[in-house]
């Protein structure tokens, strides 16, 4: 039998008979979603099942805590997704040697939220040649492929187990659960694929967020192809000056090949010299393991100058009933009927009224209540060459991506947020230009929405900067305890020398490190047919999802915005 969470007592720390197990938390700050750990049979390796960890009653604390590390940081770097584990069914030696390498990966890829007791786990009992092919894993994927062709050693005890089945079955639970919630009507399966990729990567949604339509078996593949033009990063040429960014092989509803090419507006190198020298951030090679200082130049460039229409006023009807909870700031109010504090001036008032024979105010407490908006929300838009790819329902993906930011700007803004827009492009490292559509404390007014219209499609897409850039935008300036990036984006990171894992593991990284900062991460891929796995490489375990078309954000943003923010509030409470 299995007892349910808290029955796992702590030898150490004396016997506890009720509430949560102690490495609760420290089990969901590592794993960025809400993890529970439950008791398992005694002698019986740690596991996994993707929302639980189940780990051995009978052993010590600090062996607790490293089956914990290992399982929670498996998650993390997202090791146990479908794709990899369908692999290791019915093949328990390859399972044990991905595991080896994978749980190695995956603590160096969390080390720097460990803690101090647990990080020699990932060098311990490590021979000198593991550790090189180490250095070279950037994903699961590679470290899939190394354990199929090489022998490798079984890993430490500590690192506990991987059960395929268990995974599988609770992922398809989940997905199932999902589709009897959210249902699509025929006449638009042959028009969209929608698929919600998991906010719990994304934090806090459980797993409807992560299948795509018709399941993961055969049959859901089949129809995925057969309703989805997938775009790929590798089908075009050598990054240069008018080289496409890459090719699609199938267009969408016949509209042939598509090319996005590294021409942007007119005036942005004379905007970029007139902005100075620009900020520099590091940028993480995941083919050495160590980042680059100063390797990436950002400028804060001034919109071109165009006479566009302002872009009309979105209909955020749908948006506004989902968001009016989410980032609410607590208030001490005082004289209130009751509360969870006395009010002492008022007591003595109402004393000192009785005294005198008058009726006492009976409003002698002090209560934290809900009144105050304590939320920033700082929106990045990718207006990258590959936004100008045909959407999946009409359109580009820059117009839906468009559409869906000056949506959400405006609702935010009506509900009394702050909330800022910046659109970024990239040609080089060097040059990684971020244009603020609205800044934060800029008025939203029609100069906002034409700026917004005169954004086009161009150049390339060095993700990882305009996040770092975007997270130090808001570290400075948002103003509020409460903090949330928005990144609008395809997914495809691609610039000169920033490609496939290199640009995805750098990606990934910058939205790790906001989350470290207590800022909160979701990624909206709107209108375009990029690959999940793909949109998975690049937002890793930040809430991410795929969203067909803009009018249906918001069927999802508030579940997503709820996760990405309760992500953050729980890795600031272990910071």
């Amino acid at each position: 039998m299995v007892n349910e969470v808290g029955d796992v007592h702590n030898a150490t720390a004396g016997d506890r008979d009720d509430g949560p197990h102690p490495l609760v938390l420290l089990a969901s700050a590592l794993a960025g979603r809400e993890v529970a750990i439950v008791a398992g049979p005694p002698g019986e390796p740690a596991w996994t099942d993707g929302s639980r960890i189940y780990l051995d009653a009978a052993q010590d604390a600090t062996a607790q805590l490293a089956a914990v590390a290992v399982q929670a940081s498996l998650l993390a770097a997202g090791s146990l997704e479908p794709p990899i584990v369908r692999q290791l069914l019915r093949r328990p030696g390859l399972a044990r040697r991905y595991l080896s390498l994978e749980g190695r990966r995956a603590l160096r890829a969390n080390d720097d939220l460990l803690p101090w007791s647990v990080r020699p786990l990932a060098d311990a009992d490590t021979p000198a040649e593991l550790s090189d092919l180490l250095a070279r894993l950037d994903s699961p994927a590679d470290a899939l492929d190394a354990a199929v062709s090489r022998a490798i050693p079984d890993p430490p005890a500590s690192f506990g187990a991987i059960r395929a089945r268990q995974l599988l079955s609770r992922h398809a639970a989940a997905a199932g659960a999902d589709a009897r919630q959210v249902h699509t009507p025929r006449r638009e399966a042959r028009k969209e694929l929608e698929e919600l990729d998991d906010a719990a990567g994304g934090e806090d949604v459980p797993d409807p967020f992560t299948s795509p339509v018709g399941g993961g078996g055969f049959a859901g593949k089949w129809l995925q192809r057969m309703m989805t033009r997938i775009r790929r990063l590798g089908d075009g040429g050598t990054p240069g000056a008018d080289t496409p960014t890459h090719r699609t092989r199938r267009g969408t509803r016949g509209a042939g090949a598509v090319t996005s090419v590294t021409s942007g507006p007119a005036g942005i190198a004379d905007d970029r010299e007139s902005a100075g020298r620009g900020r520099k951030y590091p940028e993480w090679d995941a083919h050495r393991s160590r980042y680059r200082p100063d390797w990436c130049t950002v400028h804060e460039i001034e919109p071109p100058a165009d006479d566009a229409k302002p872009l009309p006023r979105p209909d955020v009807h749908s948006l506004r009933r989902p968001l009016t909870r989410l980032g609410i700031g607590l208030d001490r109010c005082h004289r209130q009927t009751q509360g969870d504090d006395l009010d002492v001036d008022a007591a003595v008032e109402a004393r000192v009224e009785l005294l005198a024979g008058s009726a006492p105010d009976e409003a002698v407490y002090v209560d934290n209540l809900r009144r105050r908006r304590d939320l920033a929300v700082l929106v990045l838009l990718d207006v990258s060459g590959s936004a100008g790819e045909p959407g999946t329902v009409s359109g580009n993906v820059h117009e839906q991506q468009r559409a869906a930011a000056a949506a959400l700007v405006v609702a935010l803004h009506e509900l009394g947020d702050r909330v800022g827009l910046y659109a970024f492009r990239s040609q080089g490292r060097a040059n990684v230009d971020l244009i603020p559509v609205k800044r934060f404390d800029d008025r939203l007014d029609v100069a906002v929405m034409r700026r917004l219209a005169a954004l086009r499609p161009g150049a390339y897409s060095r993700l990882g900067a305009a996040i770092r850039h975007g997270t130090a935008v808001m570290t400075e300036q948002a103003g509020t305890s409460r903090r949330l990036l928005v990144v609008l984006s395809d997914g495809l990171a691609y610039d000169h020398d920033y490609e496939r894992s290199y640009g995805a593991a750098d990606a990934r990284r910058a939205l790790a490190e906001a989350r470290r900062r207590g800022i909160g991460c979701l990624c909206l891929t709107i209108g375009a047919a990029t690959d999940s796995g793909e949109l998975r490489r690049v937002f890793g375990s930040a809430a991410h999802a795929s969203i067909p078309k803009p009018t249906r954000l918001g069927d999802v943003i508030g579940p997503l915005f709820k996760a990405a923010l309760r992500s953050a509030d729980l890795r600031r409470r272990v910071a």
